[in-house]
């Protein structure tokens, strides 16, 4: 940790020790574009030391968008599919976090569509052209990359919702380099994503679903109702 402390400091970030001391937060000086928090997970689905990145894009209507690594994507799909399963009893509800609810709302954006991409990760949104338009450009570029210092297996997930953006990633001890490239991945990320709200805010893009909206490939037919 103290030497992501002495890289933060030497780039001009404020870097504090979170409370607890089980973590720590990293914010540029200056206006705040982004901030980066380490500590324990706070979403089941990542085990152990999560990396976050958070970051506001401004107002985008009810834009909600999501991109996981292929691994990720299918765990998630797995654990929804246990919660509805008549054997736990158990329901997706409001303690279920959004981003695994949407797998059973919005399909995955089809693999013509995400090109090269598709092989290592899975997209949805709610408004059928979001995630392409998101993902077009700088931040396929920059996703094409990350191979350098993301894992194979690496839980990664990037989410946009309620105006705001945030990357998840499985981080068990923090390296001053994979956080220097999380930031950089991030930023494009929610750069690109300000772009795809000022479009949903200004009426250019439709929320019309396609037919094959629904229930995920994994979930059954009728979990979805």
């Amino acid at each position: 940790m103290d030497v992501v402390r002495d890289w933060a400091r030497a780039q001009g970030h404020r870097f504090a020790l979170s409370r607890g001391s089980e973590g720590f937060v990293i914010e540029p000086q200056g206006s705040a574009a982004w901030r980066v928090e380490w500590g324990p997970s706070q979403r089941d689905y990542i085990e152990g030391g999560e990396l976050r990145v958070r970051a506001e894009i401004g107002a985008a209507g009810d834009l909600q968008m999501l991109l996981a690594t292929r691994a990720l994507a299918a765990t998630l799909e797995a654990q929804v599919f246990d919660r509805f399963t008549e054997g736990n009893q158990t329901r997706i509800d409001d303690r279920t976090p959004e981003e695994m609810r949407w797998l059973v709302l919005y399909p995955q954006v089809p693999r013509p569509v995400l090109g090269g991409l598709h092989d290592r990760f899975a997209a949805l949104a709610n408004r059928p052209a979001a995630a392409p338009m998101w993902l077009e450009g700088p931040l396929a570029r920059r996703l094409e990359d990350c191979g350098e210092w993301l894992g194979e297996t690496t839980s990664l997930a990037l989410i946009v919702q309620r105006g705001r953006f945030v990357l998840r990633m499985a981080h068990p001890q923090p390296e001053a380099t994979v956080i220097d490239s999380a930031i950089g991945l991030a930023s494009v990320a929610a750069a690109a994503a300000r772009r795809v709200g000022g479009e949903v805010v200004r009426g250019a893009l439709g929320s019309e679903r396609p037919s094959s909206w629904g229930a995920s490939s994994a979930m059954p037919p009728d979990a979805a109702r």
